[in-house]
């Protein structure tokens, strides 16, 4: 009797508490079920160790089968689009990670329009989005968009060369783009403040866009506003790559050892490793963010404006095609069973002629 009788509804919150506070935390489930993507492009000389960084950043091994071309080989290797995903799994949080490399940049003579492939490859991916946004199927698209852009600077350059400026203009309002000083152990600490301060004046004076980090909400934490702080004054980031772990003072890290000394990744005292990977992590969200309603949306609206079709993808319909076709192929039916009725048509004439032909001569023979 008391197992049939219904058990009352309790209220498992205090009186006078909706709930709706925890929003977020169903937000957060469904986020960390579904995972997360995100596409990182490294641009740069061949050499400045730009494999070697992604794989430092994100303790994976990005490019296992990569084989370095000759000098000879190099001379003549024009740009190359190279994009490796891979899935890496933290804490139950999933992240799709796609990087996008671009060897032979600036490795030729004229360097002048090596950035096209490049410009052509984001294109692509907007395009392939805008596609996907406008098919039947929107639930599951993929976003292959590049969210960010490490572009990495010659530390031996004294500055940005012309192929650096022309790339950052050519693409500044079509992707996130990260300024990074390579192989900074290579220079003293006032050498890398001087080449970072020349870099941003170039970038001032050229009037080319870089990514800035989000201002801080006045109701944030003191040690988030300070590491904001840090991580602007940063820009560009010095790093340097290694994936060798080393033994120092009795403690396992991950650097470089010289005769003159070692010099450690993740110390930053040394480089802004640290810091671009706090950068890159903390903000992944806004840099996806920015992808979305500034860059994406601008190639959007430049497609609306020049009043240019959406491109179909390869190998789908819409409904108004397969209508199209369904009403071809019926027209098709039509059209051959009209032509078997005349072939029969004109079988039947041409026998009914013979028979008379057959009777007129039989009478010609009688008479």
């Amino acid at each position: 009797m008391a197992d049939s009788r219904q058990r009352q509804f309790t209220n498992p919150e205090q009186p006078g508490y909706v709930g709706f506070a925890n929003l977020p935390n169903q937000v957060h489930r469904k986020s960390v079920k579904r995972g997360f993507e995100f596409t990182l492009m490294v641009v740069g000389e061949s050499g400045l160790g730009k494999s070697t960084l992604v794989n430092s950043l994100f303790l994976t091994d990005l490019y296992p089968d990569r084989q370095i071309p000759s000098a000879l080989e190099k001379i003549k290797q024009t740009v190359r689009i190279d994009a490796s995903t891979v899935e890496i799994e933290e804490r139950g949080v999933k992240l799709r990670l796609t990087v996008v490399d671009t060897p032979g940049f600036g490795d030729s003579l004229n360097s002048a329009d090596c950035f096209i492939p490049i410009i052509q490859y984001i294109d692509d991916q907007f395009e392939r989005f805008l596609n996907d946004e406008s098919g039947l199927n929107r639930r599951h698209i993929t976003d292959n968009r590049v969210h960010c852009c490490f572009y990495f600077v010659n530390p031996s350059g004294h500055g940005l060369k012309p192929h650096d400026i022309a790339f950052m203009r050519a693409v500044h309002h079509k992707v996130n783009i990260v300024p990074v000083i390579a192989k900074a152990d290579t220079l003293t600490k006032q050498e890398v403040f001087n080449l970072k301060r020349k870099i941003l004046d170039q970038i001032d004076e050229c009037a080319i866009s870089i990514y800035s980090l989000p201002d801080c909400e006045s109701d944030e934490d003191e040690d988030f506003k300070e590491q904001s702080r840090q991580l602007r004054s940063a820009v560009p980031f010095a790093v340097i790559g290694a994936n060798t772990v080393i033994e120092v003072k009795s403690r396992k890290v991950r650097g470089r050892m010289y005769p003159w000394g070692v010099v450690e990744v993740e110390n930053p005292e040394h480089c802004d490793f640290i810091k671009l990977r706090t950068m890159l992590i903390t903000h992944m969200q806004d840099l996806q963010e920015v992808t979305q309603e500034i860059h994406y949306e601008n190639y959007r609206a430049q497609k609306i404006e020049k009043g240019e079709p959406v491109k179909k993808p390869r190998g789908t319909l819409t409904q108004t095609d397969s209508d199209r076709e369904k009403e071809l192929r019926d027209k098709d039916a039509e059209i051959q069973r009209m032509q078997q009725m005349l072939a029969k048509m004109q079988a039947e004439m041409s026998q009914q002629k013979a028979v008379q032909n057959g009777d007129s001569k039989a009478q010609d023979v009688t008479v």
